[in-house]
């Protein structure tokens, strides 16, 4: 046997990748085997393209953005902070920004340079990747001895499982890696798309097609227990069968199973002003079209598309002239403008979704290690693990967490 540890990885994706590079760096012999054609495919289109890689925010805060499972991430945090994301990327010649909310992106606004930054320094750790299938594993008295591809069988001494969970398959997440999991005897918490579209009720969203809300209060209320289950600010947008966007998505996360009816989404189209503004807002642009139709007087305070749905939803006429709107209505529309409802019917599909919840369960994983606590030397990291985040760049901090433990780990020379 050699003197360092010869691994396994499966999966070249954000925490494949990375974990390959902390084997490589500790100076075992590293085999990374990937089915698609090329690595990072998934990593090259999240974040639109732009690939947030991080957030450069406290652990308390990176926890408190962990839908799932936080506290079996806190050893991960620890040992590998969003400091040291931004820190490894920095010093692999890729220069960082951040934005918004913390969100960390590339100056250059491309998420093909950290791919190519991830592979290049891959090659530069002599690396050896393998493009084919993992069909199987081998393991001998209770301990992952190998990998079985569709052409020949390796002997290994660790293996770590990176393949991702079940959203975007196109890009190779299909779900091998639950298989390797249930082979091996460890159990599996059902996958359910997280972070993914929500499906509206109500038909005039097909209306507002491709209308994006800037900034906007966005609230979720469980009509059955009379309380908010969710609330947040931000920007979401109208798709043909509902809501997108980053605080839907984020929302998406926080949703049991949608019941027929119980659930309601309330936007806030004027978050910066309480109701009491908001109506004195109303009232100045009825009086500057005190003349005109009603029809024509919401060009200030909407966006076009909007306009006809919100003249609908508040039941006054049209063609009504503005000076002829009574204070009952005008007050309804405030109150529209502020607690516009909309009926949740589903989340889309998991293949929509952008991360898998479920997974790998947490509690038979060594949170210290990611090693299996029923199958020696078999480590898992990443989206496989029943471990999910909100969006602002904390999923992939997860992956790269959760994969430098399992490299570091995985890495040690005492067998």
């Amino acid at each position: 046997m050699s003197e360092q540890p010869n691994i396994a990885i499966i999966g070249g994706g954000a925490a494949g990748m990375f974990a390959a590079i902390q084997c490589a760096s500790n100076g075992c012999d590293v085999t990374l085997f990937e089915k698609n054609p090329i690595l990072g495919k998934k990593v090259s289109i999240t974040g639109k393209g732009r690939c947030n890689v991080t957030n450069n925010c406290t652990i308390d805060e990176f926890l408190a953005n962990v839908c799932t499972n936080a506290k079996f991430l806190y050893s991960a945090i620890h040992a590998f902070t969003t400091s040291d994301t931004m820190d490894f990327f920095e010093k692999i010649g890729v220069p960082l920004k951040v934005e918004r909310g913390g969100r960390v992106f590339p100056v250059s606004d491309k998420a093909g340079d950290i791919v190519a930054a991830l592979k290049k320094e891959m090659s530069r750790r002599k690396v050896r990747v393998v493009y084919e299938k993992v069909i199987d594993l081998l393991y001998d008295e209770q301990q992952a001895i190998g990998v079985i591809t569709q052409t020949a069988s390796s002997l290994f001494d660790r293996i770590i499982i990176c393949t991702g969970g079940l959203s975007y398959p196109g890009t190779g997440s299909t779900g091998d890696g639950y298989r390797f999991a249930e082979q091996a005897g460890i159990s599996l918490v059902p996958p359910t798309p997280a972070l993914v579209p929500i499906e509206i009720e109500e038909t005039f969203c097909r209306q507002l097609m491709g209308l994006t809300i800037k900034n906007a209060g966005f609230t979720i209320e469980d009509s059955h227990q009379h309380k908010t289950i969710y609330e947040d600010f931000g920007e979401f947008i109208f798709t043909h069968f509902g809501l997108s966007g980053p605080v839907v998505l984020s929302a998406s996360s926080r949703l049991p199973k949608l019941e027929k009816g119980r659930y309601k989404a309330i936007i806030d189209f004027k978050p910066a002003l309480d109701e009491i503004a908001c109506d004195q807002r109303v009232i100045k642009d009825f009086t500057k079209y005190s003349n005109k139709n009603f029809a024509n007087a919401l060009s200030d305070l909407l966006p076009r598309k909007l306009i006809p749905v919100m003249i609908t939803q508040s039941g006054i006429p049209p063609e009504r002239k503005v000076n002829a709107i009574t204070k009952e209505e005008r007050k309804k529309l405030v109150h529209l403008l502020k607690h516009f409802p909309l009926t949740l019917k589903r989340l889309r599909p998991i293949e929509e979704a952008i991360v898998t919840s479920g997974g790998v369960c947490v509690k038979e994983l060594y949170p210290q290690t990611m090693e299996s606590k029923k199958m020696r030397h078999l480590y898992f990291a990443g989206e496989v693990i029943d471990v999910d985040a909100y969006t602002g760049g904390f999923n992939l901090q997860i992956a790269f967490s959760t994969a430098y433990l399992a490299a570091k780990a995985a890495s040690e020379t005492s067998f």
